[in-house]
C-alpha cells in the first residue's frame, strides 16, 4: 500500500483520481438508472465495483488534500462520470419503451410497415385540434426506437411523437419471430454448434403487444 501511496501522491494521482472517479461515477448513474427500471441482479453487482472503486479515488484525495491538483481531478472526474455513465445507459439501452405516434394521414400505412418488421402495433382513430388523427401504438425494447423513428420519418415526417417507459408489463408476450435457417459451410459440424450459431445469425427479438 506504501507504494500505491506513493504512486497517487505524485504526479500521475491527479490522473489516476480523475479516471477512477469517471468509472466510479459512470457506474453510479447508470446503477440509479438501473435500479429505476427494476434490474435486481445488475444492480447490486454494479454497486459493489461502484464502491469499491469510489474507496481508492475518495481516501487518495483525502490523503492528498493540499494538492489543488489532486482535488480538481477529484470534482472534474466527478463531472465527467456522470457524462460518461448518461452515454453508456444510452448505448447500452435496456429495457422496454412505449411509443405513440400521431400522424393525420398515414397511420395505416405506418402500423403495416411496423408489422412487417415484427412489432406489435395497435391503431385506433382520434379527433385532433385540426381534425381526425390516426394514433398508432407499440411496444418493444428501448434498442429497437431508432428503427421504429426511421419508419415513423418514412411515412410521415410531420407525426407527433412520444416515447415513454412503462413501468409495468402484463398479459404481452416477447416473442421470437422465426428462424432463417442458414446454410452452413462447414458439413461436418456437430449439431449443438450449428444450432448455436444460427440463434446467433437470426433476426433479433421484438416486444409484440
Amino acid at each position: 500500500m506504501v507504494g500505491l501511496d506513493a504512486l497517487f501522491a505524485g504526479p500521475w494521482g491527479p490522473i489516476l483520481i480523475f479516471a477512477l472517479r469517471i468509472c466510479d461515477v459512470s457506474l453510479s448513474v447508470v446503477r440509479t438508472l438501473l435500479a429505476v427500471r427494476n434490474a435486481r441482479m445488475l444492480v447490486p453487482l454494479i454497486g459493489f465495483f461502484e464502491v469499491l472503486i469510489w474507496i481508492f479515488a475518495a481516501g487518495s484525495a483525502i490523503r492528498n488534500l493540499e494538492s489543488g491538483w489532486h482535488v480538481l481531478a477529484y470534482a472534474g472526474g466527478f463531472a465527467s462520470g456522470n457524462f460518461v455513465g448518461l452515454w453508456m445507459e444510452e448505448k447500452l439501452a435496456f429495457g422496454l419503451a412505449s411509443v405513440r405516434i400521431i400522424s393525420k394521414h398515414a397511420g395505416v400505412e405506418l402500423a403495416e410497415a411496423l408489422r412487417a418488421l415484427g412489432f406489435g402495433v395497435t391503431e385506433f382513430g382520434a379527433q385532433g385540434r385540426q381534425g381526425n388523427v390516426e394514433v398508432v401504438y407499440t411496444v418493444l425494447r428501448r434498442r429497437h426506437i431508432p428503427e421504429v423513428l426511421d419508419e415513423v420519418n418514412r411515412w410521415d415526417p410531420e407525426a407527433f411523437v412520444t416515447v415513454e417507459e412503462p413501468r409495468l408489463i402484463r398479459r404481452g408476450v416477447i416473442f421470437d419471430p422465426p428462424r432463417t435457417r442458414v446454410a452452413l459451410p462447414f458439413g461436418g459440424m456437430p449439431s449443438r454448434v450449428a444450432r448455436s450459431l444460427a440463434r446467433q445469425l437470426g433476426p433479433r427479438n421484438h416486444a409484440r403487444r
